[in-house]
């Protein structure tokens, strides 16, 4: 059976997605942004509905599997096959710049390289 504190913040997750998706839809920025800005609203440096962070921990990692699901749904593999050489290349290429530039930054800043690494 479902908690009671789990049900209403489903219910409050819901209805900021109902009011917030359209609107950011209908200017122009998209339901991704519609759904980042109502659960900043809604957040606990918002509004403060939602106030136990940790209590919807497990609900945020489902919303995510459900996402990266449908993004699998929609994803051609002769698509991702075409686009190897820059997903895979400049990601690649991403990930090394930017570890090295923190790791200068942080060398900078005074920390030990065996705290770095």
């Amino acid at each position: 059976m479902l908690d009671h504190n789990l049900l209403i913040n489903l219910i409050v997750f819901l209805s900021a997605a109902v009011i917030s998706v359209p609107l950011f839809k209908r200017i122009g920025l998209g339901s991704v942004v519609g759904y980042l800005v109502g659960g900043t609203i809604i957040g606990p440096w918002g509004i403060g509905l939602i106030t136990d962070v940790d209590s919807i921990l497990h609900l945020s990692e489902f919303g995510v599997v459900l996402l990266l699901f449908l993004i699998g749904l929609e994803l051609k593999p002769q698509r991702l096959w075409i686009l190897r050489r820059p997903v895979f290349g400049l990601g690649g290429l991403q990930v090394i710049l930017t570890s090295l530039t923190f790791f200068i930054l942080l060398s900078l800043l005074g920390l030990e390289n065996a705290k770095l690494l």
